[in-house]
C-alpha cells in the first residue's frame, strides 16, 4: 500500500487546517489562541467545551477547550452573563478580545463580548447499567461496517478527528469495485453547520492526496499509467484543476430520465443511484468529479440530518463521484438536534440500541459532520486500473477468502 502513508498526511493537512477559499482568519483553535505571540485586542472566535466555571461577584472565569491543546484557554466574562446555561460540558462559541493576561498562570485570555451556548450538558450522570450474560462479550457483536459512531464520540472531546482501518460488507456482490474487506479513512468534524464546508474538506483531501501521491511515488504511477492506463495523467491533471461541481440528487435524477442511453436499472426519484447512473453523470459533467447532495431520507441511514423540505423529505447527505469509478466518498451532516433524531430512532426500532448514541445529543453537543473515503478505490482512481481487487493485495470478497 504505497499510498497509505501519503494518504494520512494528507488527510491530517486537510482536517487541521479549514480550505483556503472560505479561511476565517478570526476563528481559532484554543492551541493557537495561547500561542499568539502578541496578544492586542484581535477579536477572535473559539468554539470548544466547559472545561470549568467560576462565579465572582463581578466576573466569570470560564476554561475552554477544543481538544487541540492539553491546556484550556481562560475566558473572562461579565457576570452579567447567564451562567446557568455555562456548565461543565456544554459546548459553546465565544467571541471577543484576546489579551495578555494579568495572571501569571497563562500568557494571553479571551474578553468575552459574546458567549453562544451551542449544546448545553446535563452533568448528572445515568445510574442505570445492563450487563447482560451471554457470549464472549456478554452482548452480540459484528463486524463493523464504519467507525463513524465511534467517531462522533471523539470528535465531541478533540473537534476534528480521523481513522484509517478494516470495515466489512457483507453484500452478495461480484462487482469489480466491490470487496468484502476494505480499507477506509473516515473523518468527523465538529462545529459544522453546512454541506459546503464538508465538501470543501473531501475535495481537498482528494487533491492533497493525489498530488502527494503523484509526487511522492512517480515510478509506480507511471508504470501503471504507461501500461494499464494510459491518458490517466491527463485525466487527473483535468481533474486537480478544475473546482469540483455539485448538483442535487433531484437534479441528477432528472438529468438521466433525460439521457440517450439505456440503464439496466430505470432512474426514478426515491430510488438509489446505481454505478452506471454515477459513470454517468461524471461524463456528463465533463469528467469533472461531481458531488451528488441532498438524498431522500428514506434511502439514509437514521443518523443523518433532516432538510424539513416537505414533500420530498430530503436529508444532508453528499457523495462524491469520480471518472472511472463512481461514489468514492460519502458523507453528511449528523443529526444533532434530540428530538430528531430520537423520532428516528423510535421510527426504525433502534432507541433501545442506540441509546448511548442518544445520549450524545444531551451533553454538549455541537452541529457536526463527516465522511469515509474508500482507500482501495482512491487508488484506482490514481492508477486508472479498473478492478478494485487488482489494488489490494489479498482480495476478499463473496465465496473467496483464500489468506
Amino acid at each position: 500500500m504505497f499510498g497509505a502513508r501519503c494518504l494520512l498526511r494528507a488527510l491530517r493537512s486537510c482536517s487541521s487546517a479549514p480550505c483556503p477559499r472560505h479561511k476565517l482568519s478570526a476563528k481559532l483553535s484554543v492551541r493557537d489562541a495561547l500561542g499568539a505571540q502578541n496578544a492586542s485586542g484581535e477579536r477572535v472566535k473559539v468554539q470548544g467545551w466547559i472545561r470549568s466555571v467560576r462565579s465572582q461577584k463581578e466576573v466569570l472565569f470560564l476554561h475552554v477547550n477544543d481538544g487541540s491543546s492539553l491546556e484550556s484557554l481562560q475566558v473572562v466574562a461579565d457576570s452579567s452573563f447567564d451562567s446557568r446555561e455555562l456548565t461543565f460540558g456544554s459546548s459553546v462559541e465565544v467571541q471577543g478580545q484576546l489579551v495578555k493576561s494579568l495572571s501569571k498562570r497563562q500568557n494571553v485570555e479571551l474578553k468575552a463580548e459574546k458567549i453562544e451556548v451551542v449544546g448545553n450538558c446535563d452533568a448528572k450522570p445515568s445510574s442505570k447499567i445492563k450487563v447482560p450474560e451471554e457470549n464472549f462479550f456478554n452482548i452480540p457483536v459484528f463486524l463493523t461496517v464504519s467507525g463513524q459512531l465511534h467517531l462522533e464520540v471523539m470528535s465531541g472531546a478533540f473537534t476534528q478527528v480521523f481513522t484509517f482501518g478494516p470495515t466489512f460488507r457483507a453484500e452478495n456482490s461480484q462487482s469489480r469495485r466491490h470487496l468484502a474487506e476494505f480499507y477506509m479513512v473516515e473523518a468527523e468534524i465538529s462545529f459544522l453547520e453546512s454541506l459546503q464546508d464538508l465538501m470543501q474538506v473531501m475535495e481537498g483531501l482528494f487533491k492533497t492526496t493525489t498530488m502527494t501521491v503523484l509526487s511522492n511515488c512517480p515510478e509506480d504511477v507511471e508504470l501503471c499509467h504507461k501500461f494499464i492506463a494510459p491518458g490517466q495523467k491527463d485525466r487527473l491533471e483535468h481533474m486537480l484543476k478544475n473546482n469540483f461541481l455539485i448538483i442535487s440528487y433531484t437534479e441528477a435524477v432528472e438529468i438521466l430520465k433525460q439521457a440517450s442511453q439505456n440503464f439496466t436499472f430505470t432512474p426514478e426519484w426515491g430510488a438509489d443511484l446505481h454505478t452506471e447512473h454515477e459513470k454517468y453523470l461524471v461524463k456528463h459533467c465533463g469528467d469533472i468529479p461531481v458531488f451528488v447532495i441532498n438524498y431522500p431520507l428514506a434511502l439514509k441511514p437514521f443518523y443523518m440530518r433532516d432538510n424539513e423540505d416537505s414533500p420530498q423529505h430530503t436529508v444532508a447527505a453528499v457523495d462524491l463521484l469520480v471518472p472511472g469509478v463512481g461514489e468514492l466518498f460519502g458523507g453528511s451532516l449528523r443529526e444533532e438536534r434530540y428530538h430528531f433524531l430520537e423520532q428516528r430512532l423510535a421510527r426504525s426500532g433502534l432507541t433501545e440500541a442506540y441509546q448511548w448514541y442518544l445520549d450524545l445529543r444531551r451533553f454538549g453537543s455541537v452541529p457536526h459532520g463527516g465522511f469515509g473515503m474508500g482507500f482501495e478505490r482512491c487508488l484506482q482512481c490514481i492508477l486508472g486500473i479498473d478492478n478494485i481487487k487488482d489494488v489490494i493485495p489479498f482480495p476478499r470478497f463473496t465465496h473467496s477468502c483464500l489468506l
